[in-house]
């Protein structure tokens, strides 16, 4: 199992279990104890774990987000096809709301060289566009929520209502034909919300890993989406959920 897999078969099994052993964990996956210890000491700089004497016992709520540099190292082949086929939707001349979150922030690399309006809503996503040629950037007002770097709050809600976008690519923590699209940070629902009303046309762009998950707060139903990026690991019931409600399903 490859280092980025084993990352995250860990932290399933610790949203499953709250604590987990080194012996049990190096041979479930053929590894050395050695190689259990440092993926642990990894999850606990990230501040996902706390090292206890053979294992970890984890620091997350069931319903927490996983920090950044965690999900950066899923599916990341994934969100790499899922930012191209992103990128090959939009049209030279666009103005674009790009949402904050790592399949987004692949997305604002995949756009670096084309001429487009970009107001991006994480600081990431703004670095990354910050020395492309031909975008013209505008960032919004608001703080900045510590660790994700994504702009919230009031300021942020107003920049994005006093606008108006052809397309906003938005990313999620869950999605679900019952739940819609979710999120785990209410700051972070209100920013999307803002961003889908300003826009004339919705793009989510997620790994299919999403489709298993339900977040804490509700952005929206399928039918305020115009399209939806993923992999070909969608479930069939969520495809056919999509296309049911006339969302346009687009397979990397």
């Amino acid at each position: 199992m490859e280092g980025a897999d084993r990352i995250r078969a860990i932290m399933n099994a610790l949203r499953a279990h709250d604590s987990v052993s080194v012996a049990e964990l190096a041979g479930r996956y053929g590894v050395s104890e050695m190689t259990i210890r440092r993926d642990l000491d990894e999850l606990a700089q990230q501040g996902v774990v706390r090292r206890v004497r053979g294992g970890a016992l984890s620091l997350l709520l069931r319903g927490e987000e996983p920090p950044f540099g965690v999900r950066e190292r899923e599916a990341v082949d994934a969100k790499h096809r899922i930012a191209a086929e992103v990128a090959a939707l939009l049209a030279d001349g666009e103005a674009v709301v790009l949402d904050g979150g790592t399949t987004t922030l692949e997305v604002a690399r995949a756009v670096h060289d084309r001429r487009l309006t970009v107001l991006p809503l994480a600081l990431r996503c703004a670095d990354e566009l910050a020395t492309a040629p031909r975008i013209k950037l505008v960032l919004p007002g608001g703080e900045v929520r510590p660790g994700e770097l994504n702009f919230v709050g009031p300021l942020t809600e107003a920049s994005l209502r006093s606008l108006r976008f052809d397309t906003a690519v938005i990313g999620c923590c869950g999605m679900s034909a019952e739940h819609g699209v979710t999120a785990h940070d209410l700051e972070d629902v209100a920013v999307k919300q803002a961003a889908i009303t300003s826009a004339r046309r919705v793009i989510v762009a997620c790994d299919s890993g999403k489709f298993t998950r339900t977040a804490f707060g509700a952005v929206c139903s399928y039918d305020k989406l115009d399209v939806v990026v993923t992999d070909i690991g969608i479930p069939r019931d969520q495809h056919d959920a999509l296309t049911g409600a006339g969302v346009t399903v687009r397979l990397t």
